[in-house]
């Protein structure tokens, strides 16, 4: 049952060939929350390091 409104992919401005697999999904989210913990984490390290040199 093809009940797609897509009937062709000219003037296709993004393909994701991977939206459909929930084993990817799962990697990019995990990566991005890896990135956006480990930044955090850092900020942190460098706010505290900084504040303890101008006491």
């Amino acid at each position: 049952m093809n009940v797609s409104p897509i009937t062709s992919w000219e003037g296709v401005e993004a393909y994701f060939t991977f939206a459909d697999n929930p084993t990817a999904m799962a990697i990019i989210l995990g990566l991005s929350v890896v990135v956006t913990v480990g930044a955090v984490i850092a900020t942190i390290i460098h706010e505290n390091e900084t504040y303890i040199d101008y006491r």
